[in-house]
């Protein structure tokens, strides 16, 4: 794990991991990762016989939102093997997904993020258009994410 700086780390240096060990495998290779977030609900309790008039918060669940990978189409089928998996309502389409940050000169790992009970909700294949001489065909893959941890 890289060490506190001063200059925020670049946001274009990623590895994921589909699967335990499988960030630099080019199935793996994602041009972007969007939604990482978690969300704390919190109860709003006050007794009657409160000496104070506002409310307490009480801490409740917590969630995490939904995580969308995207990636150009490589001709692979571990995305859409996953999605049936998903669909089947197998248990192994649940599965545990690690993000990692890089620094710059991808020489440590500053950040990383494991994204537990993680399993397909939506996949969507490129836009395709004949006039799109250069456009890269895309595919994307929102997952579920049941909670996010930081390490």
């Amino acid at each position: 794990m890289a060490t506190f700086r001063d200059t925020p780390y670049s946001a274009f240096n990623f590895l994921v991991e589909l699967e335990p060990g499988q960030g630099e495998d080019v199935r793996a290779g994602f041009a972007e990762v969007s939604g990482l977030n978690a969300e704390l609900t919190v109860a709003e309790y006050r007794a009657g016989n409160a000496k104070t008039n506002y409310v307490t918060k009480v801490p409740g669940i917590h969630k995490a939102g939904d995580v969308t990978l995207k990636r150009g189409v490589i001709g692979a089928k571990n995305l859409w093997d996953w999605l049936d998996k998903a669909r089947a309502g197998k248990p192994e389409a649940k599965r545990e997904i690690t993000i990692h940050l890089l620094s710059e000169d991808r020489s440590e790992k500053a950040v990383s993020w494991k994204l537990r009970g993680a399993m397909p909700l939506k996949w969507t294949g490129p836009s395709l258009n004949a006039k799109g001489g250069g456009d890269v065909a895309l595919e994307e893959l929102v997952l579920a994410v049941e909670t996010i941890e930081q390490e």
